[in-house]
């Protein structure tokens, strides 16, 4: 017996859900040579706007989990991503032409893995004790700084998952919520990985995923009063300069871009932590 085909709907990742655009748009998402794949949501200012919200409301309960509890969350998205491993290769061959795509899908399980890993430890590398006169201690330990906006980087051959997967694993290791424009050329496993995110534990508007145009939605991200940081990791031929001016407006911290796609480090866990120092008397024996 013969049946249809049942194509597979691209929408947006937000709080937990998979919403369509607000302004009801697509585009066409095409193989290298421009042959058809699929329509994936292009999404708008009002979009970005809601991806905030929802990463705003999830800030709490993800900074106030311990380090040993996120790291065996981001460890839990690394085993889902094995688990379909075959169909994010697919993806990537398809819409990237990239012949390795194993090894690309490989190289961002391991980003995973490796920054799960640091979870519980980061904080006694950023931290310290710090040497003061009088009967004190002062201590400094990191703490998440919230909100944070992110370009993923947007190169067509092996960049979507592995790029996404390095810039969104460091910011939420340390408890931050994120809010990513994907890749725009190749979204389909941006938005594959949301559905990863969804079947995972990872609570609703910790990470919040947007397809679309970078140039279009990244202004806004930028000048928004409830983002934090802002990560231009993807930005390429974006006017940056004009975008860290406009998160200049309020305050917010502004990772500037790097060729290809960020390497697994400490530095970039701790580019989105605040260091909060304590002072706290000596017992007086």
């Amino acid at each position: 017996m013969s049946r249809l085909t049942v194509p597979k709907t691209y929408k947006l990742y937000v709080g937990g859900k998979f919403p369509r655009s607000e302004s009801g748009r697509t585009y066409e998402v095409t193989t290298p040579k421009g042959a058809f794949l699929a329509n994936a949501a292009q999404g708008s200012r009002k979009d970005a706007r809601d991806a905030v919200v929802a990463a705003r409301s999830a800030v709490s309960g993800w900074s106030g989990a311990t380090g040993y509890n996120r790291g065996q969350v981001l460890y839990r998205i690394a085993e889902l991503l094995e688990g379909r491993r075959a169909q994010f290769v697919d993806e990537i061959v398809q819409s990237e032409g990239v012949s390795a795509a194993g090894a690309a899908v490989d190289a961002a399980i391991d980003v995973w893995v490796w920054y799960a890993g640091w979870a519980d430890k980061y904080a006694q590398v950023s931290g310290t004790a710090n040497p003061v006169s009088g009967p004190y201690f002062n201590l400094s330990v990191p703490e998440p700084t919230g909100v944070v906006a992110a370009i993923a980087p947007q190169q067509r051959k092996g960049a979507s998952l592995l790029g996404l997967a390095a810039v969104v694993a460091p910011v939420i290791l340390t408890g931050n919520t994120v809010v990513v424009v994907a890749n725009e050329l190749a979204p389909l496993s941006a938005i594959s990985l949301g559905e990863v995110l969804a079947t995972s534990d990872v609570p609703g508007g910790v990470v919040n995923i947007l397809t679309g145009s970078p140039a279009e939605m990244a202004p806004w991200l930028a000048a928004h009063a409830d983002v934090n940081a802002l990560d231009l990791a993807g930005a390429g031929d974006l006017e940056w300069v004009d975008l860290q001016i406009a998160a200049a407006e309020t305050l917010t911290r502004v990772l500037q871009p790097e060729p290809g796609i960020p390497s697994p480090s400490l530095d970039r866990i701790g580019a989105f932590v605040e260091i909060k120092t304590v002072w706290h008397t000596k017992a007086m024996l």
